[in-house]
C-alpha cells in the first residue's frame, strides 16, 4: 500500500506538514501504538457534486488541488486509522474515529467522510464489493467488523468507490513488494489485498485497483 502514487501528495516530506492539524497519534502508556490521518477538501464546488469513484486517491488529489489554488475546504475525509497488532480491538479504533470526527466538527464541517477499507474483505477477494457490503449478520449490521463499527455510530454507507486506490508496477517491483512470483497473466491473489491483482506477463506489469466504501458521518 506504500506504493500508491497519490499518497505522495499527502505524505510527501514537503506536503505533510500542511496537514498536521488532521493527523493524530494513539498512545498507550506513552507508547505510540496507532495513527489516524484525514484531509480537508472542497466539496460541492465546480464538478464535485458526488463523492468520487476514485475514492482515497481522488480525495487526496482534490485536497492537493485546493491547497495549490488556495480554495477553502468545506468538509473532511478520513484517510487511515491503523494500529499495531497489540493495540487492535478494545475500542481503540472507535476512539481514533471519534478524534477525527471531533476534528471535523471543530473545523466547522457538517460531516466527516471516509473511503472505508473493509477489514475482512481480503478474506473474500473474489466477491464483488457490492455483494460483500450486502452481507449482514442476524442483527442487520454488516458482517465486516470495520464497516460495522462505522454503521453502529451513525455512519451512512453512501456508495462504492470502485477504483479508490490504484497501484501499478513492473512484475519485478511487485515481486519485491510482496515476495510473490508473478509468472502468468490473469488475476493473482495477494495476501491482504481486497481484490486480485491484474497481471500481464506480456506487458511486464501488474495493477491493483482496490475498491473502498464511502461512508458519511453526520456531525
Amino acid at each position: 500500500m506504500q506504493h500508491d502514487a497519490a499518497a505522495k501528495l499527502y505524505f510527501g516530506r514537503s506536503v505533510f506538514p500542511s496537514y498536521l492539524d488532521y493527523a493524530f497519534a494513539g498512545l498507550v502508556d506513552g507508547e505510540v501504538v496507532g495513527r489516524a490521518f484525514a484531509v480537508p477538501f472542497a466539496f460541492g464546488v465546480d464538478d464535485r457534486n458526488e463523492l468520487p469513484g476514485g475514492g482515497w486517491d481522488q480525495v487526496i488529489r482534490w485536497a492537493h488541488e485546493d491547497r495549490t489554488a488556495g480554495r477553502k475546504p468545506t468538509t473532511m475525509s478520513a484517510l487511515e486509522i491503523a494500529f499495531l497488532p497489540k493495540a487492535r480491538g478494545g475500542g481503540n479504533a472507535l476512539a481514533m474515529l471519534d478524534a477525527l470526527k471531533a476534528c471535523a466538527k471543530g473545523s466547522g464541517f457538517a460531516e466527516l467522510f471516509a473511503p472505508v477499507r473493509p477489514s475482512q474483505k481480503h478474506l473474500r477477494p473474489r466477491i464483488p464489493m457490492r455483494d460483500y457490503i450486502d452481507l449482514k449478520r442476524d442483527d442487520g449490521l454488516p458482517i465486516d467488523a470495520w464497516l460495522r463499527t462505522h454503521v453502529r455510530v451513525g455512519g451512512q454507507i453512501i456508495k462504492i468507490a470502485p477504483c479508490s486506490m490504484t497501484i501499478v508496477g513492473t512484475l519485478a517491483e511487485w515481486s519485491r513488494w510482496t515476495g510473490a512470483l508473478f509468472e502468468r497473466s490473469g488475476e493473482e491473489e495477494v495476501a491482504g489485498a481486497l481484490v486480485p491483482v491484474l497481471v500481464s506477463v506480456e506487458q511486464n506489469y501488474a495493477a491493483y485497483v482496490e475498491p473502498n466504501v464511502w461512508v458519511r458521518h453526520p456531525l
